[in-house]
């Protein structure tokens, strides 16, 4: 199984893609996708360049699945909406690409992979390389992203299977209900 894990951020979103074949886990790619290039106010361009980006990296390497960091609230509301934005547009492009997405907090993911809730971004570096067998330390947005996976390809079959067991497996969709017209 191929995953694709995010790192939503406003300005850099980190990606990183892992192949999981039983008990083992394989880097494939990793990297990040940047608006920094774009002025600060303009949040529809910003969020077009991660619609598009992520798109993109999904054509690239192909992944099964995908696995995306749930959003924390700041002490700022406005960062905590924006980047919810920018999280809306990850999960978009992943769904609209026909891609299951699991969702962990970033507590369940330096646990699953530090051991321990509360690490520190460079204990995720470390861990990440020595998971994933890395000549180098990958960057902090990249690791984080890597880290969502190897959490995922840990926790994922497990859920799977008690979504399977509870009835909570199936199919979700909407309707779609015209509105008036003139």
């Amino acid at each position: 199984m191929r995953i694709l894990g995010i790192d939503p951020g406003l300005r850099t979103t980190g990606f990183g893609v892992i192949d999981v074949h039983g008990a083992e886990l394989g880097y494939v790619a990793s990297g990040t996708i940047s608006t920094q290039h774009l002025e600060v106010g303009a949040l529809p361009q910003r969020l077009k360049v991660l619609f598009d980006g992520i798109r993109e990296v999904v054509q690239r390497y192909a992944p099964d699945c995908a696995s995306v960091e749930i959003v924390f609230v700041n002490v700022n509301p406005q960062s905590t909406l924006l980047l919810g934005q920018a999280r809306g547009a990850c999960i978009t492009a992943l769904v609209s690409s026909e891609l299951a997405v699991a969702e962990y907090t970033a507590l369940q993911m330096k646990q699953a992979v530090v051991g321990y809730g509360r690490a520190d971004k460079s204990q995720v570096q470390s861990m990440v390389q020595r998971l994933l067998s890395l000549p180098g330390l990958p960057g902090p947005d990249a690791a984080d992203a890597l880290g969502l996976a190897i959490t995922h390809a840990h926790a994922g079959a497990a859920m799977a299977r008690l979504a399977k067991a509870s009835g909570l497996g199936g199919k979700i969709g909407g309707n779609y209900k015209a509105g008036r017209s003139r």
